[in-house]
This record gives C-alpha cells, sequence and structure tokens, in this order.
C-alpha cells in the first residue's frame, strides 16, 4: 500500500506460499515427486502415530534450506517422550542449528513466533507432545501467518497428538515404512521411506503416497514415489475428524 505504514514482506515472499501454484504431483512407482508445497514458506504440521517413531525427521529434513540456519524447539514432554535433538546425527547443516529446550508448549509456540520474525533463519521446527491446551487454532494461524510474512518455513512436529482445528496450510500424517532393496548387498537396509498422507491442503487433494529420498541429492529433487498416490472422497465423518 503506497504510502502506508503496513508490514512488508521480503522479496519473492508472497509468491512461496501461493500452494495452489505447486507442480502436478506424479502417481506412477519410482517416478521424481516435488512435493505439495514444497520450498513454501508457511506452516506445515506433521502427525506421528507414535512419538518415538522417528521417521518423520529423514521425512523433513531434505525439504529444508540448507543455506541458512535453523530453529529447532523441543518442549520438555517431547523431550521426555522422543528424545532431546542430537545435531550431529542430522548430517549435513547440523552445525547451524539452533535448539531450545522450552519449559512447555506454550513457551515453545512463543519461541517459534519469535524465530519466524527473523529472515535470517532458514526454517523453523516445533516439537511438541499430545494436545497441549496452548496449541489452538489461533496459536497455529498465529504461525501461520508470521512464516507467510517474513518468508520463513515452519514445521510442527505433533507427536502422538490428534488433527484438531488448524491454521496449518499442509497437515501430514507420517509414519515409517520398510526400506528398499540394497542394490549392493540384500542383507542391508536400502534407502528410507515413508508413508506419507497429505490429507489437507489448500490447492490439493487428500493423497497418501509411499515416498523414498536419495541421501545423495541431499534436496526435495531425491524424493521418489515407491507407490503412487491413492485419491479419496472425503466422508463427512473422516472430513470433521481431519478438522
Amino acid at each position: 500500500m503506497a504510502g502506508g505504514g503496513g508490514p512488508t514482506r521480503p522479496p519473492g515472499a508472497a509468491g512461496r506460499w501461493r500452494l495452489g501454484q505447486s507442480s502436478p504431483v506424479p502417481d506412477g512407482a519410482g517416478e521424481p515427486i516435488e512435493l505439495p508445497g514444497a520450498g513454501v514458506a508457511t506452516l506445515s504440521e506433521l502427525f506421528t502415530g507414535n512419538a518415538r517413531d522417528g521417521g518423520w525427521t529423514g521425512f523433513l529434513l531434505p525439504q529444508l534450506p540448507a543455506a541458512k540456519p535453523w530453529l529447532w524447539v523441543q518442549e520438555r514432554m517431547a523431550i521426555l517422550e522422543s528424545g532431546r535433538l542430537y545435531p550431529p546425527g542430522l548430517g549435513a547443516g547440523a552445525d547451524q542449528i539452533i535448539h531450545v529446550a522450552a519449559r512447555d508448549a506454550r513457551e515453545a509456540l512463543w519461541t517459534m513466533e519469535e524465530g519466524l520474525r527473523c529472515t535470517s533463519i532458514g526454517a523453523v521446527i516445533g516439537e511438541l507432545y499430545g494436545d497441549p491446551q496452548a496449541l489452538d487454532f489461533t496459536a497455529t494461524r498465529r504461525l501461520a501467518v508470521a512464516a507467510e510474512r517474513h518468508g520463513v518455513a515452519a514445521f510442527l512436529i505433533r507427536l502422538g497428538g490428534h488433527a484438531n482445528l488448524s491454521g496449518a496450510r499442509l497437515r501430514w500424517r507420517i509414519a515409517s515404512s520398510p526400506s528398499l532393496a540394497n542394490m549392493l548387498n540384500p542383507k542391508a537396509p536400502g534407502a528410507s521411506a515413508w508413508e506419507a498422507e497429505l490429507f489437507r491442503a489448500r490447492g490439493h487433494r487428500p493423497a497418501h503416497w509411499t515416498v523414498s529420498h536419495e541421501q545423495a541429492a541431499g534436496t526435495q529433487a531425491g524424493f521418489r514415489l515407491v507407490a503412487g498416490a491413492a485419491y479419496r472422497a472425503l466422508d463427512e465423518n473422516r472430513l470433521a475428524a481431519w478438522r
């Protein structure tokens, strides 16, 4: 707005959060896949059915920008249930992690929102356990707006939580899947794989894929389909549960 005093966005930020502009997703096994919302500066939620299944980490890491540091926030219950972050185990970019151990969910959400206001940060990740009272629609909406306004991607990891009402633009259910075959040693594990269910996203149909990632690629470009997309019609009961 000319002459106004409203907030300004970093150059190019506006185009990064319009999910409806994403490329079509292939549905054939073995094809490269660009995940819906790839590179989008907004709030994504990742739900894990089991708080001690750390497979979501391998699914998330290739989606994080390598050029800037990451702010990684864990609240106390998340640390107790799934373990404290171990940066050396995260590979490239781990030396740039800013780790915060928050006292509770309210403190973790505040830390995430403050981090999203810093454009020098590449991504903000927050781990919350269960369904804390502080995590309501208003809190998630504030995170989504802050991410989109300042051009910083936010990922809210829901360890054992339920998909209650949320302002997140993309909502995933992630679970570990058996690794792929190792071409050099049939007794050794191959590339990691995940069951990835996208059950809410602006501009995309709900779908379920089995995907793997080529570690050598190190970026979004390394994701490939193990099994094609399964699209589902939304009946009223499932739609109400997802909301």
